[in-house]
């Protein structure tokens, strides 16, 4: 894998870990918090273009399949996001860093998981 991929993909995980962190730590979504859950969905799927343009596509094991949710689930949170400032809806602005946890957590999963592959094969 180039390393290009390995630097666009920690990107993502920065832009997203500080969107979700700073917004659960704030204790409510902001727009500034939207703007880095977008940098990291764009740092993400462009990542994942490349991977995929380097292995030949999609792979259907747990790497490629979580990654493919990761992204689904990056593109609704942003969207959704977005939503709940537009409608500037307290309720959820307060109880939206729920969601961005479970979305981070599960983006985890396809970051971490050829590190795990690695280290079970060995």
């Amino acid at each position: 894998m180039p390393p290009t991929v390995s630097i666009v993909i920690t990107m993502a995980l920065v832009f997203y870990s500080v969107g979700v962190w700073s917004e659960r730590i704030a204790g409510r979504l902001k727009p500034w918090h939207l703007v880095f859950f977008l940098l990291g969905l764009v740092c993400d799927t462009v990542g994942t273009g490349m991977m995929f343009a380097f292995v030949g596509g999609l792979t259907f094991d747990v790497h490629g399949v979580t990654g493919m949710l990761a992204i689904i689930l990056m593109l609704v949170h942003a969207v959704w996001a977005a939503v709940v400032l537009v409608r500037k809806d307290e309720r959820w602005i307060t109880r939206f860093h729920r969601f961005s946890i479970f979305v981070w957590v599960v983006w985890l999963v396809p970051y971490l998981s050829p590190m795990f592959l690695a280290i079970a094969r060995r």
